[in-house]
């Protein structure tokens, strides 16, 4: 018998790439980036077509669960899993597990960003749908993007030997994870054809993660044991506040992912984007006929063109100037070249040095 299906939408973070709009205080899950409503509500939103709100937990930090729960009522609030402090996707994960273990031993999860754009939602849940059939199998299952331009930002999946055709969407194992490339690699990886973006996003039965959690993390597995032993009781939240700081800081693609055996990966396309840079935007957003993005800024422009101009209600004048990133907030002016877009978070580095903290 198959386990009921759960989507678990990871939140934490503070997304330095889109500073300084997204500070520590209100990270790019709870920006409205594409409209009214905030990129953490644009990903519920795709998926109550597919799940029921009981169906859906998040996983967030303290400082952001009040503000996400107004964003999200309709999810029940004990679905909202709170991380004392941040420690990486693996923990995050594992906690979500426990959790859905705990519902259902045969219980499969999807896990999501909170942060993507997909365009085309439908064909989203579609392959989404595929992944479980996968998942079912015992194998941990990615998303892979098939690439459209070689890009140095991604990791990439290479895949290996077709597994089948599952919902009208091949599935193969995979062969490797690798890191984010220099542009030579990458255009070797977009022109053999077999390799896909690593989105980020994964589909597997709880138990299996756990299980590969417990092989290739003993460390994060004895402290998600000793949680497990108090859920549910008025000794889980003391026990969470003990134990969480002391859980390895890791990403489930280093932790298990990239050690694990039955992996799989299902390449698609349904319009992603990780909004990973200002720059990003200018992809996404429609433009003018001088191919300008304009947001909450008032602007005038004369010669200017391929550029995003991202404001607080203000007028943005500019001339004589093409392919620049300008975000105007209330205390910050960052003006910088597209191609540096994925670079802001260095000033953000640069920030924490000089102990600036007024400004993250």
């Amino acid at each position: 018998m198959e386990g009921e299906m759960f989507a678990v939408i990871l939140a934490g973070g503070s997304g330095t790439r889109l500073w300084p709009l997204s500070r520590q205080s209100r990270p790019k899950q709870m920006l409205r980036l594409l409209g009214e409503r905030t990129m953490f509500q644009l990903t519920v939103d795709r998926l109550l077509p597919m799940f029921k709100p009981e169906q859906i937990l998040v996983v967030t930090g303290r400082e952001h669960v009040e503000e996400l729960m107004q964003q999200a009522p309709e999810i029940p609030r004990e679905n909202f899993l709170v991380e004392p402090v941040g420690r990486n996707t693996a923990p995050a994960i594992g906690l979500a597990a426990l959790h859905l273990r705990r519902r259902d031993p045969r219980a499969r999860m999807a896990v999501l960003p909170a942060d993507h754009y997909i365009r085309d939602e439908a064909r989203f849940r579609a392959v989404l749908r595929a992944a479980f059939q996968v998942a079912e199998r015992g194998f941990l299952v990615t998303l892979g993007i098939r690439p459209t331009y070689p890009a140095t930002g991604f990791g990439y999946i290479e895949r290996g030997e077709l597994l089948g055709r599952f919902g009208g969407f091949l599935a193969y194992r995979v062969r490797a994870f690798r890191e984010k490339p220099d542009l030579a690699t990458a255009e070797r990886f977009v022109a053999d054809g077999h390799h896909s973006w690593n989105s980020g996003m994964f589909i597997w039965r709880v138990d299996r993660i756990l299980e590969e959690i417990a092989r290739h993390m003993p460390e994060l597995a004895a402290g998600l044991q000793e949680l497990e032993e108090t859920l549910g009781t008025p000794e889980e939240a003391a026990a969470l506040g003990r134990i969480w700081p002391g859980m390895p800081n890791t990403s489930i693609d280093y932790g298990v992912m990239e050690k694990a055996q039955e992996v799989a990966v299902i390449p698609a396309e349904f319009g992603w984007n990780d909004i990973g840079s200002w720059a990003a935007l200018l992809d996404i957003l429609a433009s003018d006929d001088q191919s300008n993005v304009v947001l909450g800024a008032e602007h005038l422009g004369l010669d200017t063109s391929g550029s995003l101009i991202f404001g607080n209600g203000r007028l943005v004048a500019t001339l004589g100037v093409r392919d620049l990133i300008i975000v105007d907030t209330d205390d910050v002016l960052l003006v910088c070249h597209r191609e540096r877009a994925q670079d802001v978070r260095l000033l953000v580095e640069a920030l924490k040095r000089e102990g600036r903290q007024e400004y993250l």
